[in-house]
């Protein structure tokens, strides 16, 4: 949302954005312009770092990808609300529908996986702040690749809850991605 007003201009060339002022509000009272890392468990250890100096023991926080902006307002709160009902940690997902293919290196498929236990990691993710600390530390001495806070906090033994999320809360990772993001960010549907 910040590089979109940044590519309008800031002002003058489209209505305001009310979501990326909002946003970047946030982020100059919280003193959270830090440098990013190597790969994205850097940036976030970078991030929760410094939050750690300013929080308490008590506090927890929510790592959201900056390419998932089709967030809704629903369901952020019905996660803030399971991680308060449960205190554990909680991500949103989505089940997996497409049937999956375990391929071989000819490019045979060699097995049909079963989906019915698979989900998809979605963003964000709430977790205590210590803990996801410790726990990022600690896995990214450990492995090679560490691809979202949950798996930090499953390879720490902590527990990671699934609340199913919106299948419009889309990873903007090609550009008909981009294109359908702009459609539900304008329309303002779920």
């Amino acid at each position: 949302m910040l590089e979109r007003r940044r590519a309008r201009g800031g002002g003058g060339a489209g209505p305001p954005d009310r979501r990326a002022d909002a946003i970047a509000s946030l982020f100059r009272c919280a003193g959270a312009d830090r440098a990013g890392g190597a790969e994205r468990a850097h940036s976030v250890l970078a991030g929760l770092e410094h939050l750690a100096l300013q929080a308490g023991d008590d506090d927890w926080v929510l790592v959201h990808d900056a390419a998932r902006p089709c967030l809704s307002l629903d369901a952020l709160s019905a996660l803030i609300a399971e991680a308060r009902s449960l205190n554990e940690g909680v991500i949103l997902a989505s089940p997996v529908a497409d049937t999956l293919k375990q391929v071989n290196d000819d490019g045979a498929v060699s097995a049909t996986i079963d989906r019915s236990t698979l989900w998809r990691a979605q963003t964000p993710q709430l977790f205590p702040l210590n803990s996801l600390k410790d726990a990022l530390a600690r896995c990214l001495e450990a492995l090679e690749a560490v691809t979202d806070e949950a798996m930090a906090m499953e390879w720490a033994g902590e527990p990671v809850h699934v609340l199913e999320g919106p299948t419009s809360n889309i990873k903007v990772t090609v550009e008909a991605d981009l294109a359908f993001a702009d459609l539900m960010l304008r329309t303002g549907r779920e």
